[in-house]
């Protein structure tokens, strides 16, 4: 079977690669529907990503359909649509035993660490599927992506008095947007370019935005915003040291801080004069847990997230390696690209 493999950074081929052996116990062998693309697929064509390695088989946003089921898989039958957990946990480090799946010490995220969906079978734990039969393809190609603004909110815990300013309008701060929503409270929406606040304001119905500047009149716009109390909860997801750096100033005192985007620089901030003397609170978050996908699909069903906005372009899979540069490109409009894999 042929599947996608970035053999380098910015260097897509494809390969012939066997098919899948029958499934061993716990083990599923799953046909591929869908695959979205992500702001870690991206980093990985640019050679960016710092937990990438290559050659790699990307696309850890995935539908699939369970074709095999190996002995003693009871969660999932043949037939069954379902979503997929990528982060392949060791179920032994410390971090496992806590119930800390989502950071495994040991951990291999599917598409990154590890090969990954863009191909046509694949073998995965049984115990990383979430049966999903009333999402189409490309709404459980989301899920994963809900997952970690889930996660992200889940670590801030915001009330329905406070305010959480989401910086970065890429699909991360989107789904971060969602969940702050979903909590009560009251959501800013802060980015660089207006186009991403627009699409926001137009198509998510985001009613509160905040065109940055990457100056200290940030800073000064938000206090006008909140009568001088800031932002409880700041949930920073542009990856960007600058924006990380400068983030803590828009919390208020007392408040919580959440690094959901990753970079490889260091951070800088002042200590004794913004962290110290606010309080702050610095919360990392990574990935998601089992129960942010179960919880992401109910809302999907119950129509609680209306996912229609996001996919905004649809790339038949023969068609990636060519279309995948484009997707880069600052006017492709892209919030979310789905590889739509060939049906059985």
């Amino acid at each position: 079977m042929q599947a996608l493999v970035l053999e380098k950074p910015g260097s897509f081929a494809s390969r012939e690669v066997p098919e899948p052996a029958p499934p061993g116990p716990g083990e599923a062998v799953v046909r591929v529907e869908a695959v979205g693309i992500c702001g870690t697929d991206y980093a990985g064509y640019r050679g960016t990503m710092p937990y990438f390695s290559y050659p790699r088989i990307p696309g850890h946003e995935l539908s699939v359909v369970v074709v095999a089921v190996g002995e003693g898989v009871t969660n999932v039958a043949i037939g069954d649509r379902c979503c997929v957990e990528p982060y392949l946990n060791c179920q032994a480090c410390h971090s496992c035993r806590r119930g800390l799946t989502n950071c495994c010490e040991h951990n291999q995220t599917l598409g990154v660490h590890c090969d990954g969906g863009l191909q046509p079978l694949s073998t995965l734990p049984a115990r990383k599927l979430h049966r999903s039969p009333q999402l189409t393809p490309a709404e459980n190609a989301l899920v994963e992506t809900l997952a970690i603004g889930c996660h992200a909110i889940n670590r801030a815990a915001p009330t329905q008095p406070e305010t959480v300013l989401v910086i970065g309008a890429g699909p991360i701060g989107l789904s971060a947007m969602e969940f702050a929503r979903l909590a009560g409270s009251r959501v800013i929406l802060m980015d660089m370019t207006e186009s991403r606040l627009a699409f926001a304001r137009d198509r998510l119905g985001v009613s509160e935005t905040l065109l940055a500047t990457g100056t200290p009149d940030d800073e000064q716009t938000l206090h006008s915003m909140t009568e001088g109390r800031m932002a409880e909860v700041v949930v920073d997801a542009t990856g960007s040291h600058q924006s990380m750096s400068s983030s803590l100033a828009l919390c208020s005192y007392g408040g919580r801080l959440v690094y959901v985007g990753i970079t490889q620089q260091n951070l800088s901030f002042s200590h004794a004069a913004v962290m110290h003397r606010r309080e702050l609170s610095i919360l990392a978050s990574r990935n998601a847990l089992p129960g942010d996908f179960t919880r992401i699909i109910r809302l999907i069903e119950k129509q609680q997230i209306d996912t229609r906005p996001w996919i905004t372009h649809r790339v038949p899979f023969a068609e990636t390696a060519a279309v995948f540069p484009t997707l880069l490109e600052p006017g492709s409009g892209v919030l979310k690209a789905v590889v739509e894999m060939p049906s059985a």
